[in-house]
């Protein structure tokens, strides 16, 4: 790649963390509000992409990953009463070690198979969270409103009642999340999932382990949408099956393919839109679902490698 292009490509993606940090400071509450929800599902998108745009594999599994961070991080405040930092640490290790174990089962299969298998194991975990509903709550779920302990870091006291730190830490776990997903799809670990994608024969003769490379993708997917389960929990204070459903796989699946599968862009813009479109439908009339798709699909028409993956395709190459 041209170094002209890696700085315009770091530029933009710094540009926009940027606007996103300034916008906290012009937009009305409900608007920062929405943007942090944005922020923690375009964390989720992030995280999905890297699996479906990058290596090739759809899963509808993936609330089972999102949903294990949220549990995790959400019971062990709400039963054992620990403090932030701990809960959401335990929250990304259980993602761990979930994707972990997923990838070296589910992965033994492919293509239609491993969705079918990945959506099992997920409607699996949904069903779990139903059965211990003595102690999950299930569908009513439970709130975590007064059992966050205010955080002192250098004598700042930082409590997540507040908006502000809902939003920057949101946006602190985005920024993450985007900057690595650029750096791996950039780094030989990216074009190797590329080569997966295009043509995995090819790559096993070229002398790559194909399944190992596909099992680090789901694991590192798998972390990043626990990440953004945990963050959910802290920064909603509420913890539910719902997530565990299989709407919650669908939703990065078409937040990814309507920003633009394989590009680091797209699931922001995609899960923007959709989140924008469905408050704006659902204002106007009840069958706000009739709107939407009629929307998407007349976006899908218009771009139909997604809105990103259109714009990378007619005018800017160089978007990653």
């Amino acid at each position: 790649m041209k170094l002209e292009n890696r700085r315009r490509i770091l530029t933009t993606h710094l540009s926009i963390i940027l606007v996103l940090f300034l916008l906290q400071f012009v937009v009305p509450p409900f608007h920062a509000t929405m943007l942090t929800r944005i922020m923690v599902f375009a964390t989720y998108a992030v995280g999905y992409n890297l699996l479906l745009g990058y290596t090739g594999l759809m899963s509808l599994g993936h609330a089972m990953f999102f949903s294990t961070g949220l549990y995790t991080t959400g019971l062990t405040i709400y039963y054992l009463d620990l403090g932030i930092v701990e809960a959401f640490l335990l929250g990304i290790l259980a993602s761990f070690v979930i994707s972990a174990l997923m990838a070296f089962i589910t992965l033994r299969t492919s293509g239609v198979f491993f969705l079918i298998i990945t959506m099992i194991f997920s409607q699996v975990f949904y069903l779990t969270t139903l059965y211990f509903n003595n102690v999950t709550y299930g569908d009513q779920g439970f709130v975590l409103t007064g059992k966050l302990k205010p955080l002192e870091l250098a004598g700042i006291i930082i409590d997540f009642s507040s908006n502000v730190v809902k939003y920057n830490f949101a946006l602190t776990l985005f920024a993450f999340s985007f900057l690595l997903n650029l750096r791996l799809v950039n780094s030989a670990f990216g074009r190797i999932l590329v080569a997966i994608r295009e043509n995995e024969e090819k790559a096993e003769m070229l002398g790559y382990n194909t399944l190992g490379f596909k099992r680090l993708a789901l694991i590192f997917s798998g972390i990043i949408a626990g990440i953004s389960g945990s963050a959910y929990a802290l920064i909603f204070s509420y913890v539910g099956s719902s997530f565990a459903f299989i709407h919650n796989s669908i939703n990065p699946l078409l937040w990814t393919l309507l920003g633009g599968a394989g590009t680091t862009i797209g699931p922001l813009v995609g899960t923007g839109l959709m989140l924008y479109l469905i408050d704006f439908t659902s204002s106007l009339t009840p069958h706000y679902p009739i709107l939407v798709g009629a929307m998407l699909i007349a976006v899908i028409l218009g771009f139909p490698p997604g809105v990103v993956g259109g714009i990378r395709r007619r005018w800017l190459k160089w978007l990653p």
